[in-house]
């Protein structure tokens, strides 16, 4: 079941620290093949497209994440040494919008050889997240952007690159990616046919696992700190109230803080979500003044000791998990 919903705003940025060989790393082969040894190689900048890749290309294709384990994704600044990667690669796979270090490289040394997502998935308009309204005062979002910072349409773009989050769009993805690497490597193109195959079913498992347990739940908001999950709330008919905007480099206003903890209350809702890559004192404020718990719900951008789990499916799950035991789902 796909429902569109209200979707609200969110952000707090930081980075914690981990060593976790799941995410990969800067220059490394974050699937353990060797480019001396594989048909092709691939670099990404963000675990979600990591995922796809290593599962989709197997032994073939040799996978260099770009950001450091455990690093805010958004944050990443490319070394000279990781330039040279992304201009050698036979392709470079990223989300226009969401790693501005990226893009650039792209332009400047990938462009005939990257796949952007954004040019096979239909992707959400920033102006949609921040234009809905449900009666609540959400203008705290462009107030933020006028005290301080760039704004998060100058950091991400028009739209939201956080796909992965709505498995649907990963299945589309999945196939996008498959069909370039068979036109990179006609000889394996069956074996990434048939991976991908793989990843669909898998990803179509994982929402359907979403699809029924968010089927019938007592609360319907989800509170975050930085509105990462739209995607993820638009397809599962859920709201997401967020603290400021898409960018989660920018630290809410006490007003922003006061007027969420009002929508708190005001909802009586029981859990206020952080993320594992962001520090926890704002959603601890929120609570500390609404009695609300505070949980965990991760974006996804990255693999952490905090995550709940230790590749993609895990921690789809562990979110629906989290999900469904705050908003009370039966």
């Amino acid at each position: 079941m796909r429902t569109g919903t209200t979707v609200r705003t969110a952000a707090v940025g930081a980075a914690t620290l981990m060593t976790l060989t799941a995410c990969g790393g800067q220059g490394s082969e974050a699937n353990g093949v060797s480019p001396e040894e594989a048909e092709m190689t691939l670099v990404t900048g963000v675990y979600p497209l990591e995922w796809l890749a290593t599962e989709i290309g197997g032994e073939r294709v040799s996978v260099s994440q770009l950001t450091e384990p455990g690093a805010e994704p958004h944050d990443l600044e490319l070394t000279g040494r990781q330039i040279g990667e992304v201009s050698e690669a036979d392709i470079a796979f990223y989300v226009d919008g969401l790693q501005p270090a990226v893009d650039e490289a792209v332009d400047q040394e990938a462009s005939d050889t990257a796949l952007d997502v954004a040019s096979v998935v239909d992707l959400i308009p920033v102006e949609d997240i921040e234009g809905d309204d449900d009666g609540h005062d959400h203008e705290h979002d462009h107030e933020h952007e006028d005290e301080g910072g760039d704004g998060h349409d100058h950091d991400h773009g028009d739209h939201d690159p956080h796909f992965w989050l709505d498995t649907e769009r990963m299945e589309e993805a999945a196939a996008a990616l498959a069909e370039r690497m068979g036109e990179v490597d006609p000889e394996g193109a069956d074996a990434y046919e048939a991976n991908a195959d793989q990843v669909s079913q898998e990803l179509a498992a994982i929402g359907e696992e979403y699809d029924e347990g968010l089927a019938s739940c007592e609360h319907h908001d989800v509170v975050v700190g930085h509105t990462a999950f739209t995607y993820l709330t638009e397809a599962h008919g859920l709201e997401q109230v967020g603290v400021s905007g898409v960018d989660p480099d920018t630290e809410p206003s006490p007003s922003q803080i006061a007027e969420i903890s009002d929508v708190v209350e005001e909802r009586d809702i029981n859990t206020v979500f952080t993320e594992p890559l962001m520090p926890a004192e704002t959603a601890e404020t929120i609570a500390g003044e609404t009695g609300a718990d505070v949980e965990v719900l991760d974006p996804l951008e990255g693999v952490t000791e905090d995550s709940p789990g230790d590749d993609y499916p895990s921690i789809m799950r562990g979110n629906l998990e989290a999900l469904t035991g705050a908003l009370e789902c039966s």
